[in-house]
């Protein structure tokens, strides 16, 4: 992902942008929203919530999803570098409210596109109870390298090679 300095991602709808203060409403209902959650832990603690908001505004890996026609912040993506086993590594989410429109796979095909552009791969970790995740990675090209368990729980890791 590019650095807080660079111009945002603009796909069809989206735009792919750093987190902003005003954004810190719309990440702390993703770290808190039990839906959202229900595959990633559960909510987080409180305490978590507070460092995680002074950490992620304008942090150069972080995107807020906007929604171009009318500034609606939807939802997250992350592209870490050094992730999972030194990869680059892509996550997200987004709020129910805006599940099933394709914009979480619209906003991730296009974050992975950009790492490629720089990286040999992406990987995406997703428990493997997460059939719609696991759809959207599939969507995006990705495809299923690993199965393991972590957290107590099957998870599955995609990847995408350039």
């Amino acid at each position: 992902m590019p650095s807080p300095s660079e111009p945002p991602l603009i796909t069809d709808r989206l735009v792919l942008r750093p987190v902003r203060t005003r954004d810190l409403p719309v990440m702390t209902r993703l770290w808190t929203d039990p839906e959202v959650r229900r595959h990633l832990g559960g909510p987080v603690t409180e305490s978590v919530v507070r460092i995680r908001q002074r950490r992620i505004v304008g942090a150069p890996h972080c995107r807020a999803v906007e929604r171009a026609a009318d500034g609606v912040v939807l939802g997250l993506v992350t592209v870490e570098r050094a992730g999972r086993g030194g990869e680059t590594e892509v996550s997200y989410q987004f709020l129910p409210e805006h599940w099933g429109r394709g914009y979480a796979r619209e906003a991730v095909a296009a974050a992975v596109a950009r790492a490629l552009e720089d990286t040999q791969s992406v990987v995406a970790v997703t428990q493997e109870a997460n059939t719609r995740s696991r759809r959207l990675l599939e969507a995006v090209g990705m495809t299923h390298a690993e199965s393991f368990t972590e957290w107590d729980a099957h998870q599955v890791l995609y990847r995408r090679t350039a």
